[in-house]
């Protein structure tokens, strides 16, 4: 992909990767200050610079390609390689007395050597994060570049020079500082450190322990920290110390960890309904009435749920649990003709009702119900009983007992028909097995209430 000539045929300025290479083994020369040194000489120059990740991939293939001649050195601090090891290891179940597979995870920096192992019941998106996050923990530091395999868990697209890292995998990266850099599919050279540590991890503690048997997988990765530690205190065969020798010297180069842990997030896709809320696993959270009908990003952590439009945060909540279709609702995302009413609540709304009569009770309970969130029958419940200033009390509860006998479920508007048309005042009410004009007629016992 590299080209001779000073500028390459695509209209990048192309950059001097010899260069680079010797300027790399200066003492607190990086990649990243040399390719800000690189940009600024190419817009002086009015041309194109590459950005910082094709930056890395490109001096990483021309060092590659020039090993015969250039060897490439590892600063202190500067990455971590992370694998799954091919081998695995087991539990034995204790009901059936079958094995379950255990999948190792092996991180190494490869500057000193020094490696952290853990094994997983699956290699899922969540055990990856959090054996990220543990590595970290005992590393005590971040380093400046996070080098994976090309795994669906990490890397959403494996093309080589344009690699898509997964949004989760990309927010890890962030909340430790770190750059995202995948080797190459099938190009194990791209990160020696790690295979090298893997195929020891695998002769020194998955062999070792072939022939034990573990029940639990706390107590098998006891037994695998016991040998890790075993494992970076062993000599080095062609040079003096041992890896934690050479990590104790690495360990200030590391980039200092964020005070809270990285919290794995899950992501989903919602679309806000007209009630201004967005339904997530069954629960909903409402954002701000102008977004109605628009689809937002929903980001879910263990506590938290935050929503997401073009990028921006519109809302947070604290995430529900237990019984599906719980709501949270905050004030201000609601419409203002909602908001006028906020003085107001259901109880309120039932007492006053209570007040007039049963009936009239009975049909607020009706409007309350009716809706998903209760504030929006405040309206209706406030109309409603405001037509007993206009009727009087005593039409109001006759009104509410008619509707009542057409159906369980009457509306603001039907009370309101009822009262505009006299049909209040009809002296004849309907029994239960009355026959009339409406074949649907009920009276109050039907509903659970006897009349006198």
């Amino acid at each position: 992909m590299y080209h001779s000539d000073p500028v390459a045929d695509n209209g990048y300025k192309q950059p001097d990767y010899g260069n680079i290479h010797r300027e790399l083994a200066k003492s607190g020369v990086t990649l990243r200050l040399l390719w800000n040194e690189y940009c600024d000489s190419s817009r002086l120059a009015g041309e194109i610079p590459y950005m910082y990740t094709q930056f890395c991939l490109y001096y990483r293939e021309w060092a590659e390609k020039t090993k015969a001649t250039m060897r490439i050195h590892h600063k202190p601090g500067e990455k971590m390689e992370v694998d799954w090891a091919g081998s695995t290891m087991s539990l034995r179940d204790n009901l059936t007395g079958g094995e379950i597979k255990v999948y190792i995870f092996v991180a190494v920096l490869p500057c000193s050597g020094y490696a952290y192992v853990e094994g997983f019941l699956s290699q899922n998106l969540e055990n990856w994060v959090s054996a990220h996050v543990n590595a970290y923990r005992y590393f005590g530091g971040a380093t400046r570049m996070l080098i994976p395999d090309n795994l669906k868990t990490g890397v959403d697209k494996t093309d080589w020079y344009t690699p898509t890292i997964n949004r989760t995998y990309q927010e890890l990266a962030e909340h430790y500082g770190t750059a995202v850099i995948p080797a190459r599919v099938r190009k194990p050279k791209d990160k020696p450190s790690v295979e090298g540590a893997v195929g020891v991890a695998s002769t020194w503690i998955i062999a070792v322990l072939r022939n034990r048997q573990f029940f639990s997988l706390m107590e098998l990765n006891a037994a695998v920290w016991e040998k890790l530690e075993a494992f970076n205190a062993m000599p080095f065969q062609k040079k003096p110390g041992c890896r934690k020798d050479a990590f104790l010297e690495e360990m200030e180069y590391l980039l200092p960890l964020p005070k809270q842990p990285y919290e794995l997030a899950e992501w989903k896709v919602a679309t806000v309904q007209f009630n201004y809320h967005a339904a997530v696993l069954k629960q909903y959270y409402s954002v701000p009435h102008e977004y109605i009908k628009q689809k937002v990003d929903v980001r879910l952590t263990k506590n938290m749920v935050e929503i997401f439009y073009g990028g921006n945060r519109i809302a947070s909540h604290v995430r529900l649990y237990g019984r599906d279709g719980q709501y949270s609702t905050v004030v201000d995302h609601m419409p203002p003709n909602h908001q006028k009413f906020l003085k107001w609540d259901g109880e309120r709304f039932r007492k006053w009702a209570g007040s007039i009569g049963e009936n009239t009770r009975a049909v607020v309970e009706s409007i309350l119900s009716s809706y998903k969130v209760e504030q929006q029958g405040y309206r209706s419940c406030m109309g409603l009983l405001k037509l007993a200033d206009k009727y009087s009390i005593a039409r109001l509860e006759a009104a509410c007992k008619r509707a009542l006998s057409y159906t369980p479920n009457p509306g603001y508007k039907s009370i309101q028909s009822i009262l505009k048309t006299g049909s209040d005042k009809l002296e004849q009410e309907a029994t239960p097995d009355s026959s009339s004009e409406h074949g649907f007629i009920r009276g109050a016992a039907y509903y659970g209430r006897t009349g006198k």
